[in-house]
């Protein structure tokens, strides 16, 4: 019976991959395997000159970790356009499942206490519908078993789209963007911030500068790639 209705849906709800868009057998993940091996694998190295680019300068971030390199029009961008765009929210929750996996033993170092997305604008979130990097940060919670919250750093200001900004221009509108909202909940707490893509870092350098304010002891940052 079961076979059965897998078919059933296989045939009136057909899954393509998100990646590239190839017809996927009944009970595949929403990414296929050939576009998880195409994806270009983050060095150490690369990982290490990274965070001396985007991070070490304002202090406020212990350590950073990515297990994918961003590259436009490839795969990644494919697989992360279609949960922003198509909704395709399983691909959002399997691409945190694989940062668990892939950054398991630096995370599990980390000793973090809770899981925190980077936030949207509620202006922004109520016109998409959903913040991305939530699904990302519940998959990478369900694998890791460490809880993850949407209600400790919230986004106040609606700040304009940051893709055409310079460093130094992001780092100006995303300033005094974020307020923490539940202080209690962190003090003392390692807090690990997870999101899609980090370009400039000036997004989770903000996010970090106000959770280290409100008395959080360390924070670390994930995402499931990292741009140059």
């Amino acid at each position: 019976m079961k076979n059965v209705l897998l078919s059933f849906l296989d045939f009136f709800l057909p899954q393509y991959c998100a990646g590239c868009n190839k017809k996927l057998d009944v009970g595949k993940p929403q990414v296929c395997d050939d576009c998880f091996s195409d994806l270009l694998i983050a060095d150490p190295n690369r990982i290490e000159i990274e965070f001396e680019r985007k991070f070490a300068k304002t202090g406020y971030i212990k350590e950073f970790s990515s297990p994918y390199v961003f590259e436009s029009e490839g795969t990644i961008q494919n697989i992360i356009h279609s949960i922003k765009y198509n909704r395709r929210f399983r691909a959002g929750v399997l691409l945190g499942n694989k940062l668990a996996e892939a950054l398991w033993s630096k995370i599990s170092s980390w000793k973090i206490d809770i899981i925190i997305p980077v936030p949207l604008h509620h202006l922004k979130k109520a016109e998409r519908g959903f913040n991305q990097s939530e699904f990302i940060a519940r998959g990478l919670s369900d694998s890791s078993t460490i809880p993850f919250s949407t209600n400790i750093i919230k986004r106040i200001r609606f700040t304009e789209s940051q893709t055409k900004l310079n460093l130094t221009q992001r780092e100006v509108n995303v300033a005094g963007a974020f307020r923490v909202s539940r202080k209690k909940k962190v003090v003392k707490k390692n807090i690990l911030l997870v999101d899609d893509v980090i370009t400039t870092g000036a997004t989770v350098n903000e996010c970090a500068k106000v959770l280290i304010e409100n008395g959080v002891n360390e924070v670390y940052v994930c995402s499931v790639a990292i741009a140059e």
